[in-house]
């Protein structure tokens, strides 16, 4: 069986793999609340699950993604829906300044986008200073 080779990918598929796997951290999280320590059969699967594909697909948009932009995207971004879930949900309660800073996450990730590889010519500066 061949492996699938993930350097020819696009930006557009690295970006939309990044975002779906932070959407799996997000449920990973919520279901590792659920576990109650790990004493919740089914939330414990459902965690190792979403976890393996939230770590598949972070490492496999890390092939088009600068490490330090896909960690902080997937991290944001899991952060802001588990957040969202907990409110949805009741268990954790929103309030105007926590809205307007997971708003403030939401814009630095967009930002991170925006940046995409414009930040190469740093790290092929960064590369070239250690050589």
């Amino acid at each position: 069986m061949n492996k699938p080779d993930f350097s020819a990918m696009s930006s557009n598929t690295a970006w939309a793999i990044l975002i779906g796997s932070a959407v799996f951290e997000a449920v990973w999280a919520t279901a590792l609340g659920l576990s109650e320590g790990f004493t919740k059969p089914v939330a414990v699967v459902v965690f190792l699950v979403a976890l393996a594909i939230s770590m598949g697909g972070l490492a496999i948009a890390m092939n088009e993604i600068s490490i330090g932009t896909a960690y902080a995207v997937w991290t944001g971004i899991g952060a802001v829906l588990t957040v969202l879930y907990a409110t949805l949900t009741g268990t954790e309660s929103m309030s105007a300044l926590k809205a307007v800073f997971l708003v403030g996450i939401v814009g630095c990730t967009f930002g991170l986008k925006l940046l995409g590889h414009d930040d190469s010519e740093g790290e092929a500066r960064a590369t070239q200073a250690r050589d």
